[in-house]
């Protein structure tokens, strides 16, 4: 004889219910929460890193510019309605200026070589110990020395330092950057 046993039906459950949902959206809000800030910092890091770099070969331009040309060329740096910007120029110390528009504005026959500015909303700012530097065109000498200084908003900044041979070195004040020595 045959047991009958009914016939129970096992009901597999298929996917999430709700609650489970909820938590794992909730879960991955913290985590990324958590995530956003510092992928901001970072992001902000690599623009300063690159923005320093650039700074540094047209600095280092501008002084081979001027051996090249055998004619002075300048590197002037002015801060603008919360944007700052610098313009490497031929002629003397004002005669070019960064306009709200991004373009330099020159005066008196000189040239604009090259101009970069940091729209205001940009998490860079540049500022400088001196507002023009001249690259003597026999030498490769600078006059005046100065300091360019790129910081985000956050803090971490790296200073371009040109020293009275038109050299330039990268440091960071406090050692806010990693891999550039401490000034």
């Amino acid at each position: 004889m045959k047991h009958s046993t009914p016939n129970t039906r096992r009901h597999s459950q298929q996917g999430l219910t709700l609650v489970e949902s909820l938590i794992s959206l909730a879960v991955v809000t913290i985590s990324l929460g958590a995530a956003v800030p510092g992928f901001q910092q970072a992001q902000e890091r690599r623009q300063l890193e690159g923005a320093a770099a650039q700074l540094a070969t047209d600095l280092r331009h501008a002084r081979s510019l001027a051996v090249a040309r055998r004619a002075p060329v300048r590197v002037g740096v002015q801060a603008i309605e919360g944007s700052s910007c610098y313009v490497v120029h031929t002629g003397s110390a004002g005669d070019c200026r960064c306009t709200d528009s991004g373009e330099a504005a020159c005066t008196a026959g000189a040239e604009a070589l090259r101009t970069v500015v940091f729209p205001a909303g940009l998490p860079l700012r540049l500022s400088s110990t001196s507002a023009s530097m001249l690259f003597d065109p026999d030498r490769g000498t600078v006059t005046p020395t100065g300091t360019l200084h790129l910081q985000t908003r956050s803090g971490p900044a790296i200073r371009q330092v040109v020293n009275i041979m038109g050299r330039v070195r990268a440091c960071s004040p406090g050692g806010s950057m990693p891999g550039y020595t401490a000034c």
